[in-house]
């Protein structure tokens, strides 16, 4: 009998544990109200933090879009000074036909340079969306696996407290 654990021994051994567990960052669920505070500005810091993410996606997410429209914006204007030089060079006499057909050579090879800049910046958006929902996605598996850690630890701690019940009253038959 030396060799067996005594009930306060094992209890202190299991405070010990999960004293182990929170200092390494787990979630525990605890029975005190200062635990259960702790627990709780946890959680509100997690949630703030992750609201400041979503706000930092959300802040970028408009830079880009911002800096989209603006390069839209300069190309529609670079299409409509193309297009009035294209009617000034279509006015021209004959003797400027030379000229004119190599502007609107020039004013074509532009056209053509536009054209994936668009479909560049178009796929950037979609690539966005896909990490952001990616993102998301990740995020929600995340709290759905701390959700069950959680439920876990609660489980594993009652179980330990009915085991040490059960030895305390089995030493308690002995004495």
């Amino acid at each position: 009998m030396a060799s067996m654990a005594t009930p306060k021994q094992i209890w202190e051994q299991q405070q010990s544990q999960m004293q182990r567990v929170k200092n390494s960052g787990m979630i525990v669920s605890n029975e005190t109200p200062m635990k259960d505070d702790k627990e709780e500005e946890m959680a509100k810091s997690a949630l703030a933090l992750f609201r400041y993410k979503e706000e930092e996606i959300e802040r970028k997410k408009m830079e880009v879009r911002d800096k989209v429209e603006s390069y839209m914006g300069r190309v529609e204007e670079a299409t409509r000074r193309l297009a009035d030089i294209r009617e000034e060079l279509d006015a021209l006499i004959d003797p400027m036909r030379k000229e004119i057909a190599f502007l609107r050579k020039k004013i074509d090879t532009v056209n053509r340079e536009l054209k994936p800049l668009g479909q560049s910046c178009q796929k950037k958006e979609r690539e966005y969306k896909e990490a952001l929902e990616a993102f998301n996605d990740k995020n929600k598996e995340k709290t759905q696996l701390v959700s069950k850690l959680v439920e876990m630890v609660s489980e594993s701690e009652r179980l330990r407290m009915k085991k040490l019940e059960e030895l305390s009253k089995s030493i308690e038959t002995l004495g």
